[in-house]
C-alpha cells in the first residue's frame, strides 16, 4: 500500500508542477502584455507633450536659373503648405544670391484665398476681397492690412547652384 500512495504523490506532484509553470507563464505573458502597453502609452504621451525641436527640413525647390528675374513659381512641400518663390526683378540674371529670392505663404490669412504675384505691380495679390502683400509678405492694402494678417515667409538658401527651401514635415 505504501507504493500506491508514492504513486498518487507522484501525479499530484507532476500535476502541481504543470499547473505552477503554467500559471507562471500566464503570469509572465499578462505582466509582458501590460507592460508593452503602458510603455508605449507613456511613449506617445511624452512626445506630444514635450516635442523633440523643430520639424523643418531644407528641401530642394529648383536650380536657381530656373527662375528668371521677375518670375515666380509654386511650390507644395509634402505636407501641403503652398508657397509662391520668387526672384526680385532687380536681380542679377548670372549670379543670383539668396537674397534675389523670396519665399512667401502663397494662401492669404484672411479667408484662406490663393494669393498670386503681380510682377508689374511689385506685390503679391489676393484676388478674393482685394487685399495685397508687399514682396515682404506685409499686407499693405485690403481687410489683410486692416486686420494687420501678414504672409508668412519661409527661408531659401543656394548650394551650388540650386534653391532650397526650409520647410516643416511631418514624421511617420
Amino acid at each position: 500500500m505504501g507504493e500506491i500512495i508514492s504513486e498518487n504523490e507522484d501525479t499530484f506532484d507532476e500535476t502541481h508542477d504543470r499547473r505552477s509553470a503554467l500559471t507562471a507563464a500566464t503570469s509572465l505573458i499578462m505582466f509582458g502584455g501590460l507592460a508593452s502597453g503602458y510603455g508605449t502609452f507613456f511613449a506617445m504621451a511624452g512626445r506630444f507633450l514635450f516635442p523633440s525641436g523643430s520639424n523643418k527640413a531644407w528641401m530642394f525647390v529648383t536650380d536657381v536659373q530656373g527662375i528668371q528675374p521677375g518670375q515666380s513659381i509654386p511650390f507644395s512641400s509634402p505636407t501641403g503648405v503652398r508657397v509662391t518663390i520668387t526672384r526680385k526683378s532687380e536681380s542679377s540674371p548670372s549670379n543670383p544670391t539668396e537674397e534675389s529670392f523670396f519665399a512667401l505663404s502663397s494662401v492669404c490669412p484672411h479667408l484662406g484665398c490663393r494669393v498670386h504675384w503681380e510682377a508689374q505691380n511689385d506685390r503679391f495679390f489676393c484676388p478674393c476681397h482685394n487685399g495685397a502683400f508687399d514682396q515682404g509678405g506685409k499686407a499693405v492694402s485690403g481687410p489683410p492690412a486692416a486686420d494687420g494678417q501678414n504672409l508668412p515667409r519661409y527661408p531659401l538658401k543656394i548650394v551650388e547652384g540650386a534653391l532650397y527651401i526650409e520647410m516643416p514635415y511631418s514624421s511617420v
